[in-house]
């Protein structure tokens, strides 16, 4: 019996679909649930599992444009699994060990030598099988950069490897191709042009971006932040917090505390424009810009400004997880109220963030530098990061935006004040 494989709906108003890669060979034994493609909406990566066990035969090719709903493969549920090299492989090994020993003393010992490399070809050959499962476009990847099997799966053992493993063990160093590339080096003299199709989420995007440009009046301003507090703050409790949460707390939970407390004070940063109306919202669903294999995705942390530190820190982990291995879904992204951009994960020291429709504003983050500044009419080295806020002038007016800006500056540099809600103690104390 032949099971027809659709291409699921990713989302409303959704109708096409480009399939990203195979993860099954033609003709391989699936598992039922198993997943055998991906495939790339213009919102997010999304895998195709098989409905039964079987052989699959695949319809279509990688990067073809395909329908929802559109048939791309069949499996043929009378298929039974093929016997694998791996079960049958020990007798034949043994037998050929027994007919051949190896005695290094004797005149053959090199012949000895290449018998005990041909043995440890086979084992490593059989520590392929056992290790790692290599998706199609994992063993292309391999072959192109000419990397070491045996380093690899020593690396990253009993873990299925796509894409962006391959890339990173490439950059790693510890591959052939690191070595080879050292040696004799691939880049100038060639005249050599690749032609590669974008992908439907990478078309998506830039349309998305020119439209931002040519529909919003955006506008950027900046600050920079004395991060002090801040550093001495997690080095005190870095322990402690990972004792009670069980998990490290980093820069972006504070960033996202102190914007849902801003987005309080100031709620047209937290508006958008929906036809000739502005809607105004009385919660705080944070967007945190991720930058994944696939291109930037912006997943949403829900109602923030009611989540502690070790809250948000939760759900961000739980993001970048999902991002790693490109599982974010479109519930995922839908939705968001301000979003929250770190450029300074890459070494950047300015930028001026776009927004993210139909959102009116967008924070972006930047390296850590230590630079000298003014302190109480001396001169002091402290780390000092640059920020910005680039915003739609439609609906914030150019007040609203710096003073939001100072306000999120002034909850960076004075992080008690986060748990009293902006205020400050002291004035708290006096009442006043």
């Amino acid at each position: 019996m032949k099971i027809e494989i659709k291409v699921p709906s990713p989302g409303e108003s959704i109708t096409q679909v480009q399939l990203a890669a195979w993860l099954a060979e033609e003709g391989d034994y699936v598992d039922k649930d198993q997943e055998i493609a991906e495939i790339d909406s213009d919102k997010a990566t999304l895998s195709i599992s098989a409905s039964e066990s079987g052989s699959l035969h695949r319809l279509v090719e990688e990067g073809d444009t395909i329908a929802v709903d559109a048939i791309i493969a069949h499996i043929d549920t009378e298929a039974r699994p093929k016997k694998t090299r791996q079960q049958a492989a020990p007798k034949e090994e043994k037998e050929e060990i027994q007919e051949t020993p190896v005695d290094l003393s004797s005149k053959d010992a090199d012949a000895g030598q290449k018998q005990e490399a041909k043995s440890g070809q086979a084992e490593a050959a059989q520590d392929m099988e056992e290790g790692p499962h290599f998706s199609p476009l994992a063993r292309k990847l391999m072959k192109e950069k000419e990397l070491n099997s045996s380093e690899f799966i020593e690396w990253l053992r009993r873990q299925r490897v796509g894409r962006e493993d391959v890339e990173a063990f490439a950059a790693s160093g510890t591959g052939a191709a690191k070595t080879s590339s050292a040696i004799s080096p691939q880049w100038g003299g060639g005249r050599a042009i690749e032609r590669k199709k974008l992908t439907t989420l990478r078309i998506k995007l830039a349309e998305r971006l020119v439209a931002v440009k040519n529909d919003t009046a955006m506008l950027t301003t900046f600050n920079e932040v004395d991060m002090s507090g801040i550093m001495v703050l997690r080095k005190k409790y870095k322990e402690r917090f990972i004792e009670t949460h069980g998990l490290g707390i980093g820069f972006m939970s504070f960033f996202t505390k102190a914007v849902t407390i801003a987005l309080h004070d100031f709620p047209q940063v937290n508006a958008m424009i929906e036809g000739e109306e502005l809607i105004l919202h009385d919660y705080a669903d944070i967007g945190i810009a991720v930058s994944t294999p696939k291109g930037l995705m912006v997943p949403v942390i829900r109602n923030a400004e009611v989540m502690s530190l070790a809250g948000i820190e939760e759900a961000i982990r739980k993001m970048a997880e999902k991002a790693r291995n490109n599982k974010i879904t479109l519930d995922d992204m839908k939705g968001g109220t301000f979003t929250i951009t770190n450029g300074g994960v890459f070494g950047s020291m300015l930028s001026t963030p776009i927004l993210n429709p139909p959102q009116s504003a967008i924070l972006g983050m930047h390296n850590i530098q230590d630079r000298p500044v003014a302190v109480n009419g001396k001169v002091e080295i402290r780390p000092m990061m640059y920020v910005a806020l680039s915003y739609d002038h439609r609906v914030i007016d150019g007040k609203e935006s710096v003073s939001f800006l100072v306000r999120v500056k002034e909850l960076l540099e004075h992080p008690v004040k986060m748990l009293l809600g902006g205020q400050d103690p002291e004035e708290m104390l006096l009442d006043i």
